[in-house]
């Protein structure tokens, strides 16, 4: 192996894709149990590794130096082997955990700052506030003086919650390691996660107003300052940027939401042939599971039964990447729906006047009363799921350019 990634789990991870946008080279996902880092690192087969979960601190003993920020920090996650066969080690996610706040705009100076975690993330995490000149420290851990269970007691000025855990990542999405509502003087929540894009801390978080940023441009930027040391020479200026853009352009779900025949599939499946992405309808999805049309499904089991199965399917597909998803008109009423979509995904609202919405084979959609009053019961949860709006007429193709050129802006 020339270059790579070590940790016990890697099914989540990106880095490979991130080290050949960035260089080229070729760059192996190695996952390895416990036990066989001893046999790893006695073969030596490698010019350059990073390393992961849970073996930041583990690969400590295996170096046979260590870089200034490796000796600070506490932990390890670049290891270059010298043309001694001397394995020199270093830590560049301090660097990209920095380049993440700055991006965000969150500054650690002079703030109370939560650290979630006492592994090797959360060593950077803390050199990092450190450095900053916050006004304090604090981190939790499950056995610690302050855990997860008494924080809030203890850190009530808390303005900065940091989650260097890997709590709430794929495929375990649906866990989140702290309530940043119990958090009043809370400002903002960094999650060193990346996968999920947006993570439920920062899906709180965002809804309580605070300024959010998740993991993947740290993961970036100190993949960026890997491969300058594994190769000697640095990228040209804004590498880092333009590759965050086509990683989060790449991995991001185009969700779409709003009323029952306003058009989602259609402009959906549009959207999909335009960008070369795979188009998923998750009426579709549930009609395939219910092994039977939706509208007799509905008419056998009633609504209660088809939001269960609307709920499933959505929780599967809500933790894919790189798709077009066209929802039902009423699949964000569930809290849950709304934010498995939105854990990997930007969410449209396709909005257009109840008078041109198709009504045909929708068991909800009977007549333009019971419309109207549906509209005014979903608008709320329409407003809280989505990132932006897009009225609909009757012009197809201009609907079809202007969700194009919203799912395609920078965000």
């Amino acid at each position: 192996m020339e270059y790579g990634l070590i940790g016990e789990h890697l099914g989540h991870s990106y880095s490979a894709e991130i080290h050949r946008l960035l260089r080229g080279y070729a760059y192996q996902l190695c996952p390895i149990a416990p036990a066989e880092l001893p046999a790893f690192f006695a073969r030596r087969d490698f010019r350059g590794i990073n390393v992961t979960i849970p073996y930041k601190k583990d690969v400590l003993p295996y170096c046979d130096a260590l870089g200034e920020t490796a000796r600070r920090v506490g932990s390890v996650n670049t290891i270059l082997r010298g043309a001694d066969g001397k394995l020199f080690g270093d830590n560049t996610d301090l660097a990209g955990f920095g380049y993440m706040l700055r991006r965000a705009g969150i500054s650690l100076a002079g703030k109370q700052v939560l650290v979630l975690g006492s592994g090797g993330a959360s060593l950077t995490a803390q050199l990092a506030a450190a450095d900053a000149a916050a006004a304090s420290v604090t981190v939790v851990s499950r056995a610690g003086a302050t855990n997860y269970e008494n924080a809030a007691q203890r850190c009530p000025g808390t303005q900065v919650i940091l989650n260097a855990t890997p709590v709430g990542m794929f495929p375990h999405a649906q866990h989140c390691p702290i309530d940043p509502a119990l958090f009043p003087r809370a400002e903002a929540a960094v999650d060193m996660i990346y996968n999920p894009l947006r993570s439920r801390l920062l899906q709180k978080a965002a809804a309580l107003g605070l300024r959010c940023t998740d993991g993947l441009a740290m993961l970036v930027a100190q993949a960026e300052e890997a491969a300058t040391l594994f190769t000697g020479q640095r990228a040209a200026p804004g590498a880092v940027e333009r590759v965050l853009r086509q990683l989060r352009g790449s991995t991001e779900n185009w969700v779409l939401i709003g009323m029952p025949g306003c058009g989602k599939s259609t402009i959906g499946a549009a959207l999909a042939k335009a960008a070369g992405r795979p188009f998923v309808d998750t009426d579709d999805l549930a009609a395939v599971q219910a092994g039977v049309p939706l509208p007799e499904y509905f008419a056998t089991h009633g609504e209660a039964a088809f939001r269960e199965l609307e709920a499933r399917v959505i929780r599967e597909i809500g933790v894919k990447t790189g798709l077009v998803i066209a929802t039902g008109g009423g699949a964000v009423l569930r809290a849950e729906n709304a934010v498995a979509l939105r854990q990997n995904g930007r969410v449209l609202w396709l909005r257009r006047p109840v008078e041109r919405l198709a009504r045909s084979g929708r068991p909800l959609s009977s007549g333009l009363a019971e419309l109207r009053a549906m509209e005014a019961h979903r608008l709320p949860f329409y407003e809280r799921a989505a990132d932006m709006q897009l009225q609909h007429n009757e012009d197809w193709d201009a609907v079809q350019e202007a969700a194009l050129r919203l799912f395609q802006k920078e965000n």
